[in-house]
């Protein structure tokens, strides 16, 4: 019979905040795979757990993902663990379970600490939609490519950066989104943890002068909807009525459809629209 992976949520800083059930389970596996060993033996030696621990990481994650999932075929029951909070969010976590899944090895997940979960939550931003960005790409046309799309977004945004980096990372938000509402969140559950709300322009300002300390995790207010509407009213209005046709009717809308939404998105009746294009 099949083993079990087990994906068992870490703390993100406060050790309190491991759960029984994570302990429990980390004392019964066959085994751990660890995103560090070095890291993770501190927080098996606080519990006192004994349990055989493999490195798990990055840099080994397919190659070691099909040897630990020969082992749960055994029947061996693996525990993965990262260096803090969940397995799978913005780590080859993801890599494990997608080969588990696909060779139809049992996975479950130990709900626990998430350090986007608690930023979000701590950070009087709308809370029901928000979308989770992890690290932006490093490579520069995919990391512009993703900052547009973040433009449009109107979902509260979460992105994580590293103290080194912080700075250019806003810089490149405040330049692609403009000047919005942020709350930038360091030492999550430790004793010096702080929230720190402000827009884009002021935490420039501070961080220029207050060199950055910390992991960070860069909550953002989503854009409204009527900045969206407002923007793309003038973008309409930009057009002449025969490229605002044109742009519809090549889209493989017929010329009645197209002329109902060029008088919808420019706020006029389908007759002045009939009128203007007849005038030209």
């Amino acid at each position: 019979m099949a083993g079990k992976l087990y994906l068992c949520a870490t703390p993100i800083g406060n050790l309190e905040d491991i759960t029984f059930r994570v302990l429990r389970t980390l004392k019964e596996v066959d085994l751990i795979a660890a995103e560090d060993t070095r890291n993770s033996i501190k927080l098996l030696n606080h519990f006192e757990i004994k349990t055989p621990m493999t490195s798990y990481h990055e840099y080994n994650k397919i190659e070691k993902a099909h040897q630990l999932a020969d082992k749960l075929r055994e029947g061996k029951n693996i525990a993965l663990i990262t260096d803090a909070g969940t397995p799978g969010i913005s780590d080859p976590g993801e890599d494990l379970v997608r080969i588990c899944m696909e060779e139809g090895i049992e996975v479950t997940s130990l709900p626990g600490p998430a350090a986007c979960i608690t930023a979000l939550t701590m950070s009087g931003l709308p809370t029901r939609r928000f979308c989770f960005e992890a690290f932006l790409p490093k490579e520069k046309k995919e990391r512009a490519e993703i900052l547009k799309e973040l433009s449009k977004e109107t979902r509260t945004i979460i992105v994580y950066e590293a103290p080194h980096h912080l700075i250019k990372t806003l810089e490149e938000l405040f330049g692609v989104l403009g000047n919005r509402r942020i709350r930038l969140c360091r030492e999550l559950t430790k004793k010096h943890e702080e929230v720190f709300p402000t827009t884009f322009e002021e935490a420039l300002i501070f961080y220029r002068e207050n060199e950055p300390r910390g992991e960070y995790v860069i909550v953002i207010e989503g854009k409204s909807r009527a900045d969206i509407k407002l923007e793309q009213q003038k973008e309409w209005e930009a057009m002449s009525i025969e490229e605002h046709m044109a742009y519809y009717e090549n889209q493989g809308t017929n010329h009645k459809d197209a002329m109902k939404l060029v008088a919808k998105d420019r706020g006029i009746s389908k007759r002045d629209v009939y009128q203007a294009l007849l005038n030209k």
